[in-house]
């Protein structure tokens, strides 16, 4: 059965997409769940319609990702941590730590999006990449100081 995707669905197409699938799964699946219409010759033609749609949602969103990266470049970040001799961090700052700190800012950042190689374990200044869209990504600096005593 011929198909146009309506949405995104992931592992079959993207929306506007005319796609190939078994009767049973556009019947009961994509059907119900608005996802797909049938490719008839007048679906076809209104087809253009959802693509635009589609453009405009994306372009609306990718500026909406823009603007919180924005906003995140110009957030900086200090984390005071406790130090033993010769400046050895007690533990380690990871990605959890940084999504608390940037939260107690207001910023609400998933963990996951934070993209640290490995958990930092001395004083410095770094620059902290962030997530934000599959191809946006937003630095932020952030300072891991000395708790004062």
């Amino acid at each position: 059965m011929k198909v146009i995707l309506r949405q995104d669905v992931t592992d079959l197409g993207r929306a506007g997409q005319t796609i190939d699938v078994k009767d049973g799964y556009g019947r009961n699946f994509l059907f119900p769940r608005n996802l797909a219409i049938p490719a008839t010759k007048a679906n076809l033609k209104a087809i253009g319609e959802i693509e635009k749609q589609t453009q405009i949602r994306e372009r609306k969103h990718r500026r909406e990702a823009e603007k919180i990266k924005e906003r995140l470049e110009k957030t900086s970040l200090t984390i005071e941590v406790l130090v033993g001799e010769e400046d050895k961090i007690f533990g380690s700052v990871t990605p959890q730590n940084v999504a608390e700190h940037l939260a107690a800012q207001g910023i609400t950042v998933d963990k996951r999006d934070i993209l640290l190689n490995e958990p930092i374990k001395s004083l410095g200044v770094y620059t902290i990449p962030i997530k934000i869209e599959k191809d946006i990504i937003a630095n932020i600096k952030m300072w891991v100081i000395r708790k004062a005593s």
